[in-house]
């Protein structure tokens, strides 16, 4: 179908992985020194290599004295060898994980993993005026936003939503995930001047629904490599937690091997930075960090080695921000923001949509005189201005009120002015 990459034919030998030869060996060993007596085929399952790949450095392990043979099954065939660690191999499987603890599966090569992105791109993406109507059929917005954020899902240039707070921007950035199409192939780990990048992330990376079978041990004609996953489009959210550090590789010098940042986790998505402006570090150093990777679609990394290293810059970037895009940064960078989209109050008949969508929602019976009431003599007198947060903010103290006092939830005006002065009064 369209959209949905093949994934890599899978390697036959230790060099089509594209991995040096002892690299592999030393992984082996560090296998086997954690699981203890491990099976031919748990092993190939574990390190996601098929048993073609792993003939030859047990082959090379056992000549080595690294490894030994410790049960052979009824049927006498490979599917019933176990192998552990000799005292040799254990010696040198403590060495190994001194210098690198990773043991999962195998990486892929940096090389193949830029491609694979670049084959993949969000660029491949069209999102079509009907993608958007469904995915925001059910969401009270201004079409004009709308229109707006369809046609900025297309640009591949960074989106700015602006507004006050409680207006929906980060509702309206996190529903844009749902505009994502087709599947991606992901892959557990890569290997940099060897050194491995854990980049697979449970928490980003879900499995498509047509995540193909794995493939099985013994079968050599399989064509697909288990290193990679089938995954659908990432959606990456961070907010006012987010530091330049993060930005980098995250090494752990107890594991010794690295955790890929954010945004490389969310390449051939989507990658959303809220609250713009609260985080830790200042706006325009975040801004500025930025600049090269909006502009030339990559981004620049380095190992604690020193190593620097280049790798695609393939997201849709959305800043959401209560303060406009002109006071947080220069000319220089607002000029790679290609849509500066303003999400402001609502007209009052599409605050009166989403406050009858909430009432259903919160089990409060809609009563129109009450909404005339809150909207007269509290927004209007009071100057609030008519923002998507208050609905669902005031109606769920209706409703907190009622299941404290063990009724069912009424609208009237005693109620709508305790929520409103519970609400609003200090602030």
């Amino acid at each position: 179908m369209p959209g949905t990459p093949a994934l890599p034919g899978a390697p036959r030998t230790p060099q089509d992985t594209g991995l040096p030869f002892l690299f592999l060996v030393e992984l082996v060993t560090k296998v086997l020194f954690l699981r203890g007596q491990v099976g031919l085929i748990e092993l190939s399952a574990h390190l996601k290599l098929t048993v073609s790949v792993l003939d030859p450095l047990i082959g090379f392990m056992r000549a080595e004295r690294l490894c030994e043979v410790t049960r052979r099954g009824a049927s006498g065939t490979d599917a019933d060898i176990t192998y552990k660690l000799t005292d040799l191999g254990r010696a040198r499987a403590t060495e190994f994980m001194s210098r690198n603890a990773y043991a999962g599966a195998a990486p892929i090569t940096l090389a193949d993993y830029c491609a694979q992105v670049q084959a993949q791109s969000v660029a491949h993406m069209h999102i079509l005026r009907g993608d958007v109507a469904r995915e925001f059929a059910d969401v009270v917005v201004n079409p004009v936003v709308l229109e707006q954020l369809g046609a900025a899902m297309n640009s591949r240039r960074a989106i700015f939503v602006h507004g006050p707070a409680g207006s929906g921007k980060t509702y309206l950035a996190e529903r844009l995930k749902g505009l994502l199409k087709g599947t991606i192939v992901v892959p557990h780990a890569i290997l940099v001047d060897g050194e491995v990048v854990q980049i697979y992330d449970p928490v980003v990376h879900r499995p498509a629904d047509d995540e193909p079978e794995q493939p099985r041990a013994f079968d050599r004609r399989v064509p697909a490599d288990a290193r990679w996953m089938r995954a659908v489009r990432p959606a990456v959210l961070t907010g006012g937690e987010l530091t330049l550090d993060m930005l980098d590789l995250q090494f752990d010098p107890g594991t010794r091997f690295y955790q890929a940042p954010p945004h490389l986790k969310a390449n051939n998505g989507i990658f959303i930075i809220d609250d713009l402006g609260r985080q830790r570090c200042s706006a325009v150093e975040l801004m500025n960090r930025w600049i090269v990777p909006l502009d030339r679609q990559i981004d620049y990394l380095a190992l604690h080695t020193g190593y620097k290293f280049q790798v695609p810059f393939d997201v849709i970037v959305v800043f959401s921000s209560n303060v406009p895009p002109q006071e947080l940064a220069d000319g220089s960078f607002l000029r790679r923001l290609g849509y500066k989209i303003h999400v402001g109050a609502l007209t009052e008949p599409q605050y009166e949509r989403i406050f009858r969508q909430v009432c259903t929602q919160c089990g409060v019976p809609y009563a129109a005189d009450a909404l005339r009431y809150l909207l007269d003599e509290h927004h209007y007198k009071e100057e609030r201005p008519l923002l998507a947060c208050y609905p669902r903010d005031l109606l769920a103290q209706v409703r907190d009120r009622a299941r404290y006092e063990g009724r069912t939830p009424i609208l009237d005006k005693e109620v709508l002015d305790w929520a409103w002065n519970n609400y609003f009064i200090g602030a």
